[in-house]
């Protein structure tokens, strides 16, 4: 846990002053409230004895004062710790955000895209305020119960043993309580990641859903993991619920118990022993110890759930990225030419097989490669090594001769440009979605861009044009237009290497040949890797290669894999009706 702790207290940064300051102005707090019962009693007893109105209204004047300090220092104390609890929230996502942009495949594949959300938000939402609490009422309480507790036997005297018997059974009912608790608080941030998997998913997939007519079935899934999580808090409220009524009895005997034989010392003893002003105080003094008693166990509660939270929270913080810039970089790219030299490839330790195995293989800068094969053949798997998405297992990728490991990860990333399988498009213009490829990009670059990627016509014919807004992962425009866009925002980086991962699938043939000659003509010193389930989307390139269970099965131009490669003419086969034509 001091692991945790230390972690999490790297984001506190600029919140250390208003986080002392809080604590300065508690202290403050609690001791004028603390003094305010004592001169209370002595004001009821002086108007008992019917003390000059004079006397009474300086001390009057006093308890004012004392009121209004408590309030200026309890009013400064909440200002300074919400300043620094929302603060802390704020650093804590911060720098949970810009460490999980660092990350690598590898590590991102540890931790779901739903149990990140839950640890931005729900998890750091409770540490927060456990922090909140910590600094304000984790102070308030031990202060006001020990400064209650030492005025209580001051003024009280006999009195004061009624704590005696109040405060162990309240404090053995807290820690009961808690304790009991705590098993099912823990529960519920795991189920909250299945909960959050589960909306991503519906809400990602709804097509998918409406399609197959899946909704009641997606509405159980929900309800299932929604009911789980509302179980887990039911069973964990139900035990907190016993504080109210443990306070109330607690309360209501030590009410009883000092009216009682408060009232008896002052009958036998005529307010010798203790008068009608002890009492009051004791009172008020009774109540605060009690309320500092239940404010520590509703703070051991927090941090007890906090502590699961600020664990997850620590996991990412401490996730050291698996791929990182050497200490002396290679800071420029001298051009496309790709060599990987005896690669294997698992994406884990406890893989049981190689995802890659064997690769030997040599591209020319500036050439065209086609990719073929059959699903999990590892086509993609390849290309993601270019890039350092992931790192080899064995042997070696180099790019412009350097190998991958070599180079600062932004220059080399900078060098190629990738249209993946899954497209992605941002919340935004489609303007400010094509300048992710270079946001110094004018309008005139993007709208030729747009052209050769085929993309321009449909854009004009948008409400807006280029100024129209792109739902969240471009649901308000066809898969085909996705595509394209892509292309266009790939071309603009202007790469050494492009690599198309199945990019044209959802484009007809003629808009596929269209977009490989612009290539042709805007980038022809830029290498391009082509993955494609067509044979016409590749049969023109320099070199095709066929991928077989993670191994290059064979390479070649169009015409020579024809001759020799029986996967290939298998595949050409059944894509032109035997041979009739092109597809």
């Amino acid at each position: 846990m001091c692991f945790v702790i230390k972690t999490l207290s790297h984001s506190l940064r600029e919140n250390k002053k208003p986080a002392l300051l809080t604590l300065l102005f508690i202290v403050g707090e609690v001791f004028f409230e603390v003094l305010i019962p004592f001169y209370t009693a002595d004001m009821v007893n002086m108007i008992k004895a019917g003390t000059a109105l004079g006397n009474v209204t300086r001390l009057g004047a006093l308890l004012v004062g004392m009121a209004v300090l408590s309030l200026i220092f309890g009013a400064a104390g909440a200002r300074t710790c919400a300043d620094a609890s929302t603060g802390f929230a704020r650093n804590l996502r911060r720098d949970m955000f810009v460490r999980v942009q660092d990350f690598s495949f590898e590590n991102i594949d540890r931790f779901s895209s739903a149990s990140l959300v839950t640890r931005m938000t729900t998890d750091v939402t409770n540490v927060q305020m456990s922090f909140m609490m910590l600094i304000r009422v984790a102070i308030r309480a031990p202060l006001m119960f020990l400064f209650a507790i030492t005025m209580a036997f001051i003024m009280g005297g006999k009195l004061a043993l009624t704590f005696v018997v109040v405060v162990p059974v309240l404090a053995a009912g807290l820690i009961f309580i808690a304790k009991n608790a705590m098993p099912a608080f823990r529960s519920v941030f795991r189920r909250y990641d299945k909960l959050n998997e589960s909306i991503e998913e519906n809400v990602r997939a709804m097509r998918v859903v409406k399609g197959f007519a899946r909704e009641e079935y997606e509405k159980r899934k929900f309800g299932a993991a929604a009911d789980s999580i509302c179980r887990d808090f039911t069973k964990a409220e139900r035990i907190v619920a016993v504080n109210s009524p443990l306070m109330q009895l607690c309360m209501y005997f030590n009410m009883l118990f000092i009216l009682t034989v408060g009232a008896r010392l002052v009958v036998s003893s005529r307010g010798a022993v203790i008068d009608v002003g002890q009492i009051a105080a004791m009172l008020t003094y009774g109540m605060q110890v009690l309320i500092s008693l239940m404010m520590l166990s509703m703070i051991y509660v927090m941090l007890t759930i906090s502590a699961e939270s600020a664990k997850r929270i620590s996991e990412v913080l401490s996730e050291e990225p698996s791929m990182v810039s050497p200490a002396e970089p290679v800071l420029q790219v001298a051009d496309g030419s790709i060599d990987f030299e005896n690669v294997s490839f698992r994406y884990s330790a406890d893989a049981q097989s190689d995802a890659l195995a064997d690769v030997d293989l040599h591209i020319p800068s500036g050439s065209t490669v086609g990719i073929l094969g059959g699903t999990g053949s590892s086509k993609t798997t390849l290309v993601q090594l270019i890039p350092r998405l992931y790192d080899v297992t064995q042997g070696s990728v180099k790019v412009g001769g350097v190998d991958v490991r070599e180079y600062d990860l932004e220059v080399l990333r900078n060098a190629v440009s990738m249209v993946l399988q899954k497209n992605e498009l941002f919340s935004g213009t489609v303007r400010e979605n094509l300048r992710w490829g270079n946001p110094d990009a004018d309008d005139e670059e993007l709208v030729y861009a747009c052209r050769l990627a085929q993309a321009d016509e449909f854009v004009r014919a948008l409400p807006d044009g280029y100024d129209t807004y792109i739902e969240q992962g471009g649901s308000n425009v066809s898969g085909g237009q996705k595509q394209r866009l892509c292309i266009a925002r790939a071309l603009l980086k202007k790469p050494k290497i492009l690599i198309l991962d199945d990019s044209t699938s959802a484009v007809d043939t003629r808009t596929d040949a269209l977009i490989r000659a612009g290539f042709r003509t805007y980038i022809p010193e830029t290498t391009k890797i082509i993955i494609a389930q067509r044979v016409a989307s590749v049969q023109d390139a320099d070199m095709i290669l066929i991928m077989d269970n993670g191994r290059i099965a064979d390479r070649g131009t169009h015409d020579q894999l024809l001759a020799r490669s029986e996967i290939y003419r298998e595949i050409y086969q059944q894509q032109t009706n035997g041979g009739g034509g092109h597809a």
